[in-house]
């Protein structure tokens, strides 16, 4: 299963009424491709971090989206989007990769005290002791051939 987050940007000059009917058309869009929409949130009225077409504000929605089987109506979505002036600006994201690529993750030193996440050659090195040729060796020899 594959999930996506998708927010958008609307217009602030835009009533709440017709931000909900977007948000239900889009929705209804979303379900008849085969796909879910397990979450949807409206974050209200937030300050953009820039302009855009001279506002400073804008109206956020997220919705989050799951797809059986790679079959998704995301592009039919986004390019109605697109085309739609009082939308500012839209992003979708795909997280179910992200989360399969933390659950894969195993920190193989974070339990271990006292070794560094490089290794125990590496640490013994990096402190000048260790292997013969190693920095704590060469400094001995060039203070020996100035004698």
């Amino acid at each position: 299963m594959r999930t996506y987050e998708l927010v958008f940007v609307v217009d602030p000059r835009v009533s709440d009424e017709d931000v909900v009917a977007m948000t239900q058309e889009y929705k209804q869009m979303i379900t008849a491709g085969g796909s879910q929409v397990s979450k949807e949130e409206s974050w209200g009225r937030r300050k953009l971090a820039y302009p855009i077409a001279k506002l400073n504000e804008g109206k956020y929605v997220l919705l989050g989206i799951e797809s059986e089987g790679g079959k998704s109506s995301l592009p039919a979505v986004e390019h109605r989007m697109r085309q739609n002036d009082k939308i500012l600006r839209y992003l979708t994201v795909r997280t179910d990769e992200d989360l399969k690529r933390a659950a894969s993750r195993h920190p193989k030193t974070a339990g271990r005290a006292g070794e560094s996440p490089a290794g125990p050659a590496d640490a013994a090195a990096a402190a000048g002791t260790g292997s013969p040729g190693g920095p704590a060796a060469a400094a001995p020899s060039a203070a020996a051939g100035e004698v």
